[in-house]
């Protein structure tokens, strides 16, 4: 699930192998994208909120129009379903990673794989571009870039692995910049700053790492043993979704946490934002829209 930049439309997957724009004012549909095979894991706007791209258990990356449901590019080249994608700046290139094990960069003009970024012998179940502080070294790429790639060069690439470790790997130089074992599988990975890191472990796990040094975590959190779904930076702090139907609002001093109810004992697969809106996806096939009136 995603939410457009403008906040107009929002954006979910399914197991049927379809997706669906909505108005997120409403909840009204406006378009059902078709062209995937089994379950579609993965979705997100590009930045202009008028593209949109998947990833699927077919091994596919997709890119749509999200004004008139076409699909003028499909990315071939994972041996296994795609977990999760990221959009590099404007989105002339775009990252998967898959239970194959790797993590691809595709050139959307072209409709070519750029690199294969790592590749980790184990699932990649979720993945994240930011800027790097500039205190880091990440080295020189082994073979020179491609003319193609464009805005890679000052990016890190956190890649959320099934054998329990958190990589961070230089986006243009393809070098390996640290890597964190954690309690269990990593499900899901964001950056909260050029500095600051988060990620989700399928036995509840939050850590906070400094990317300048992440050899031991700065914060563990750990609110249940329920699976850490999706992590989201809002504001001054992050929104969290685990497999036991909780979903809550964590301002970064900890102190104040805000609880979203509904789902009850149903995962929460998702958390976007908008300003004051907040919508979640669930196992129960709903998606709901929480208004926040105290932030």
């Amino acid at each position: 699930m995603d939410i457009s930049c403008g906040g107009g439309l929002g954006l979910s997957t399914s197991t049927d192998g379809t997706m669906k724009i909505w108005n997120c004012k409403n909840g009204e549909r406006r378009r059902e994208l078709t062209g995937h095979v089994y379950d579609v894991n993965c979705c997100r706007f590009f930045p202009s909120g008028m593209v949109v791209l998947s990833g699927g258990m077919d091994t596919l990356v997709k890119v749509w129009s999200a004004e008139n449901g076409s699909c003028p590019v499909t990315f071939k080249g994972h041996k296994a379903g795609i977990l999760d994608t990221a959009v590099v700046e404007r989105g002339r290139n775009v990252l998967s990673c898959s239970r194959d094990g790797t993590a691809r960069l595709w050139d959307c003009g072209k409709s070519v794989c750029l690199a294969v970024v790592a590749d980790c012998g184990a699932p990649i179940n979720g993945c994240s571009v930011g800027v790097a502080d500039n205190t880091i070294n990440q080295g020189s790429p082994e073979e020179p870039s491609s003319d193609r790639e464009v805005g890679t060069e000052d990016k890190l690439l956190l890649l959320a692995r099934e054998d329990k470790k958190l990589q961070a790997v230089g986006l243009q130089s393809r070098q390996p910049i640290f890597l964190f074992e954690g309690s269990d599988a990593f499900n899901c990975c964001t950056f909260l700053s050029s500095i600051y890191v988060l990620a989700g472990t399928q036995d509840g796990n939050i850590y906070k790492l400094d990317t300048r040094n992440a050899k031991t975590a700065v914060q563990t959190i750990h609110r249940s043993g329920a699976p850490v779904y999706s992590l989201m930076p809002y504001r001054e702090g992050f929104i969290v979704s685990q497999g036991d139907g909780s979903c809550y609002l964590i301002q970064q001093d900890l102190d104040h946490v805000i609880e979203l109810t509904g789902p009850e004992a149903d995962p929460v697969y998702k958390a976007a934002a908008w300003e004051k809106c907040i919508f979640t996806c669930c196992r129960d096939g709903l998606v709901r829209k929480y208004q926040l009136s105290d932030l």
